[in-house]
């Protein structure tokens, strides 16, 4: 399977993504912690479908340390009991924050609330920084089929 457009070759997808990764570096600098963001990459990858950011944030995960039970269970953190507290507010945020067409209204003042108990104003703001990041990379990957499953973790830096 081929891409539908060669993201790493169009001068102006260059551009644009350089653009993107500057911003998520901002967000993978702070105060956020690290397994927190990943596991909301592979959350929002999930929901959306983009099989190349779930194998890259996976494995990156797996790469950092993270156990194979949790990212088994990423998909289902609700019914899971290896989350955080903390973690499970950014994992509903993330929820929220990427199914926004399906819900009237958007984040629920309740799922604010609760990461909020969690989060200091600059975690607040790197996470839904992240979301909106996620989101993203998820929709260039998947209008031009990005293929998966090839990636090595470090592969970009």
């Amino acid at each position: 399977m081929d891409a539908r457009l060669n993201l790493f070759g169009s001068p102006l997808a260059g551009k644009v993504l350089k653009h993107i990764n500057a911003a998520s570096k901002v967000v993978s600098d702070s105060t956020l912690p690290p397994a927190t963001q990943e596991l909301v990459k592979i959350r929002a990858s999930q929901i959306n479908g983009c099989g190349f950011c779930t194998d890259m944030h996976t494995k990156d995960a797996t790469h950092a340390g993270e156990t194979a039970t949790r990212l088994n269970l990423v998909a289902a953190w609700r019914e899971a009991q290896v989350f955080t507290d903390a973690e499970r507010a950014a994992l509903e945020l993330t929820e929220q924050g990427t199914r926004v067409a399906d819900a009237a209204g958007g984040v629920t003042d309740e799922a604010w609330a609760d990461a909020a108990k969690h989060y200091d104003a600059d975690q607040l703001a790197a996470l839904v920084s992240l979301i909106a990041l996620i989101n993203t990379y998820n929709r260039v990957n998947v209008i031009v089929q990005q293929p998966a499953g090839d990636y090595q973790p470090g592969q970009f830096g």
